[in-house]
């Protein structure tokens, strides 16, 4: 007898539980919800950044490093036994700095620049607190400089990090006001009064030639940002004015400053003294010839030119390599500059770009501006050569620039060699 089949019951959770299900939000309210709280939090890729690093530029920065530590030893020794008692103080100290340089350097290139504009304010505030600072606790020199921050077995330059503030600052700037660059008052008042806090404060540590490279560099970034090249040409003829004024007048200046440049108008004027170091860097450019006297055989590097670590370490350079070789050393200088320009254009970000074109255009006026004091072509007015000079602030500064060129490099789309 055939049993008759019923159809098979279908099994419910629910009625068997007497529990609602738990609908399942949308997924349109959880990707929401995701969005809102990542919003808040930082993301490692806005910390860090990805692709290669600019080769060409990076080993022209390395090279320029090596080649200054090397020349920085050859010009000192003497010098640094006299003074210090240890033929190696310069070097040993300069070579600490830059060995710590070169590891920011690494570290800051793989950081994303666009952090730089998260910090705009406080960097700002930060560097005119320093420069404040050092009005009131500084080395005590004699000539009335306040130019070093003593912090312990070390001493900070302020103004050296104002170089650097005042291109982020600038860059900033100029590219939330692009539009407006071409007024008068966005394009030139409002830039020129952020130049004068830094410049009027720098000029009262006694630092002719930084209130000099960071007007400068001002100028540059106005004229780069678009400033109207009518009123740009204006400025530039006061001050040229201005220059000549003071040139025709040099006592107006600061007691060390005019006599500077009344040595520097009359070759006999004080040649014991004013002229001294200018005299003897001449004597050793002069006798350096094509291919120079060889590495380590300078004799005006024995007590004759002063302090050849600092703004006349060039002099040196030129008696012991000749011409040759200060020719090979400006090329390197002019490859970064070329080099730095060329990332700057391939850059899509104006404020990456801006920033770009004002570190490099920095190495260039400090380096042009030194060459020419020590040919005496210009007054001495006491500016470093970048990466050869003796200074830890300034190393670091300018390696610390460099890996953001290098951070910027990594964003574009040039080939890499």
């Amino acid at each position: 007898m055939s049993e008759r089949l019923e159809p098979p019951k279908r099994y419910n959770r629910e009625a068997e539980n007497n529990e609602p299900r738990e609908r399942k939000k949308p997924a349109r309210e959880r990707r929401s919800i995701i969005k809102t709280r990542n919003a808040t939090q930082l993301k490692k890729s806005d910390i860090l950044t990805v692709g290669g690093m600019d080769i060409p530029f990076f080993a022209i920065v390395i090279a320029l490093v090596t080649i200054g530590l090397v020349m920085l030893f050859s010009a000192t020794y003497p010098y640094a036994l006299q003074k210090k008692n240890n033929s190696y103080y310069f070097f040993i100290r300069q070579l600490a700095f830059a060995v710590v340089g070169v590891i920011i350097m690494l570290i800051v290139s793989k950081m994303n620049y666009r952090l730089l504009r998260r910090v705009v304010l406080p960097l700002t505030a930060g560097t005119i607190g320093l420069l404040g600072l050092v009005l009131f606790y500084h080395t005590k020199v004699s000539g009335g400089f306040k130019r070093w921050i003593p912090f312990g077995p070390v001493t900070i330059q302020p103004s050296d990090i104002a170089k650097f503030t005042i291109v982020v600052l600038l860059a900033d700037y100029i590219s939330k006001n692009y539009k407006r660059m071409k007024k008068p008052i966005d394009g030139v008042v409002k830039p020129l009064a952020i130049i004068a806090v830094f410049c009027g404060l720098i000029f009262l540590e006694h630092h002719n030639s930084g209130v000099i490279l960071v007007f400068c560099i001002g100028a540059v970034m106005m004229f780069c940002g678009g400033s109207n090249w009518k009123l740009f040409a204006v400025g530039a003829g006061l001050v040229i004015a201005l220059a000549v004024f003071v040139v025709l007048n040099p006592n107006v200046m600061m007691n060390y400053a005019g006599e500077r440049i009344e040595a520097w108008l009359d070759k006999d004027f004080d040649p014991l003294g004013a002229r001294w170091q200018t005299n003897n860097s001449l004597y050793a450019i002069g006798s350096g010839g094509f291919f120079g006297a060889g590495l380590g055989n300078s004799k005006q590097k024995f007590l004759y030119v002063s302090e050849p670590q600092n703004d006349f370490i060039f002099s040196i350079v030129c008696e012991e390599l000749g011409f040759a070789g200060a020719a090979l050393i400006i090329l390197l200088f002019a490859l970064l500059f070329i080099r730095g320009l060329m990332i700057a254009m391939k850059s899509k970000d104006r404020f990456a770009a801006l920033v770009v074109v004002g570190i490099v255009a920095q190495v260039a006026i400090q380096t042009i501006f030194n060459i020419l004091v020590v040919t005496d072509t210009i007054p001495n007015t006491g500016i470093a050569l970048p990466f050869f000079s003796y200074g830890g602030t300034s190393i670091l500064m300018l390696l610390f620039e460099m890996g953001v060129v290098l951070s910027i490099s990594r964003t574009t789309n040039q080939r890499k060699v």
